[in-house]
């Protein structure tokens, strides 16, 4: 598929990606000041907020990338038996796996550091873990998801699967985070 880059062309492919994906960044504000009071009271969370939502866009990003340029190389193939799609998710949980523990336990030294923190490094650890995870398989779904539509759509996948990645990574990262919180503290 041929891009073209035109003004035309370019607002046409990304406005309707982009004005959704602005009421979606509101809403993730919105959730995330229902969680102020906690943040406030737990500085090693408020620490792990940024950190969490950033490498989980930045994992789904990495995974977007991957998956349009095998999209582009005619390397993929949206099945089942793909192991482009299976390989890529795999490496992209995998690495999650070892990147947030490093997130837990710097969030908790950070704040140990400068605030002084009341939740345990365990606990910290448990949260940064369970919810990286956690974003790692849903950011893995929604590159799958928005691969697959930029494709049926007829659109360049380096153009509108990365914004769709890190802007549902904001919105489902301050979800799945608080979630995991209340699971452990």
């Amino acid at each position: 598929m041929p891009t073209e880059w035109t003004i035309k062309a370019i607002t046409r492919a990304m406005l309707p990606v982009l004005l959704p994906l602005t009421l979606v960044e509101i809403g993730s504000g919105l959730v995330l000041g229902t969680f102020e009071s906690t943040l406030i009271r737990h500085p090693s969370l408020l620490v792990l907020v940024p950190v969490t939502i950033g490498t989980a866009g930045n994992l789904g990003s990495i995974l977007a990338a991957r998956l349009s340029t095998a999209f582009h190389l005619g390397l993929l193939s949206f099945g089942r038996a793909d192991e482009t799609l299976l390989g890529n998710a795999l490496a992209t949980i995998g690495l999650a796996l070892t990147v947030f523990p490093v997130v837990g336990i710097g969030a908790w030294v950070l704040a140990w550091l400068t605030v002084g923190t009341d939740l345990s490094v365990l606990t910290v650890l448990l949260v940064s873990v369970t919810s990286g995870a956690a974003l790692a398989v849903v950011a893995v779904v929604i590159t799958f998801i928005a691969t697959y539509a930029a494709y049926r759509f007829e659109l360049d996948p380096d153009d509108v699967v990365i914004p769709v990645v890190t802007n549902a990574s904001d919105v489902l990262g301050v979800i799945i985070l608080f979630l995991a919180v209340r699971t452990f503290v």
